[in-house]
This record gives structure tokens, sequence and C-alpha cells, in this order.
């Protein structure tokens, strides 16, 4: 009997990638450069019409369980009240920064949009969301707010991370929700692993 070679992680995350290649990962690509003058010129076309359904679902769902969270010691209420608050916002809003992130899912250098709308998302969204809290009265802003940005940060560079292999996006190649979310388990393991490469190949 033939025995049996140990996987190792390298290995394991490699067979998880080649078994969901997606052929959008070898799209023609634009430069950063590119897509920000297309996003100024073309505002219409490249953010209002990108419209990502996908992102207003996902992200007012879960913002929202976020601030109710971060809320819950300033009592039941204005839990219930950020929350809803965040819901509406969130379901009105993250359709345009998910299709502002899907306008970078082609473009290169990869760094380079990665470092990009980690910087364009939360100045774009959070001031906007600051302002309708303080409007609203949300009693714990300064902690609902942190979570939100560094949920930002992270769920922005995992949504390039998806989009640049085809899922979460509504455009050319898109698949639907329920597909996308069935390959979400795989991604995660694959955006964890570059990001353990990364930091290896800092230090």
């Amino acid at each position: 009997m033939a025995k049996h070679q140990p996987v190792t992680f390298d290995a394991a995350v490699r067979e998880i990638a080649s078994s969901g290649a997606s052929a959008n990962e070898v799209a023609p690509h634009e430069t950063v450069g590119e897509v920000l003058i297309g996003l100024v010129r073309h505002p219409v076309d490249r953010i209002v019409r990108c419209w990502n359904w996908k992102s207003a679902v996902l992200s007012s769902a879960t913002r929202a369980s976020l601030f109710f969270t971060a809320n819950l010691s300033a009592g039941l209420d204005a839990a219930f009240a950020a929350m809803l608050t965040e819901f509406v916002f969130r379901a009105i809003t993250a359709g345009f920064y998910g299709g502002l992130t899907e306008s970078f899912r082609r473009a290169t250098p990869h760094w380079l949009a990665s470092v990009t709308v980690m910087v364009l998302l939360p100045i774009s969204t959070h001031v906007t969301e600051f302002l309708v809290h303080w409007l609203r009265g949300t009693e714990r802003l300064t902690d609902s707010l942190t979570v939100s940005v560094v949920f930002t940060i992270i769920s922005t560079l995992f949504n390039l991370f998806a989009m640049r292999r085809g899922v979460l996006i509504v455009g050319e190649g898109r698949g639907t929700l329920l597909a996308d979310l069935r390959q979400i388990p795989r991604l995660i393991v694959l955006f964890v692993a570059s990001l353990v490469c990364l930091s290896k190949r800092s230090i």
C-alpha cells in the first residue's frame, strides 16, 4: 500500500486556491490611476450604475449588528436605535461603496489598489456615518465608530480580495449571492494565508 505524503500548510493553500480559480483573475487590467480618472470622469457609469446590491445586503446586516452590540451598555432602546440607523444608512450607501471597491478589483499594482480603497472608503463613508449617528443621537458613538472603522479596513481588503476572484461582484462574470457565499470559507482561508505570507516576507 502506498504511503500518503504529509500535507503541508502551503500545499493545502495551493490546492484550495486552484480548486476555485476564476477567469476573472486573468481579466484585462487597468492601472490605479486609470481607475481613479474613470471614477472622476464617469461617476454615474462607474459607481451609480455599478451599485453593488450584494455589498448592500451583507454590509447593512453585519454593521447593524456591530452597532447594536456596541450600544448595548447604553440600554436596549439605544442599541435598537443605533442598529436601525446603521441598517438604513448602510442599505442606502453600502452598494455605492461596494461598486467603488469593485472598480479596483482589476487595478494594478494590487498593493496600490488595496491602499487606495483603504483610504477612499473610510474617508467617504465614516464622515457621513459620523454625521448621521451624531444627528440621530447614538449613545456610544465613539465606540461604535471605532469598531466600524476597524471593520471597514478588514472587510474592504477581504472584499477586494474576493472581487479579484469573481466573488461578491455584480458586473461581468458575476454569480448568484448564494454561490458567492459558498465560496467565502475558502476565500477566508486564502485571505488569512496571504496575510501570513506577507507578514513573513516583511520580517
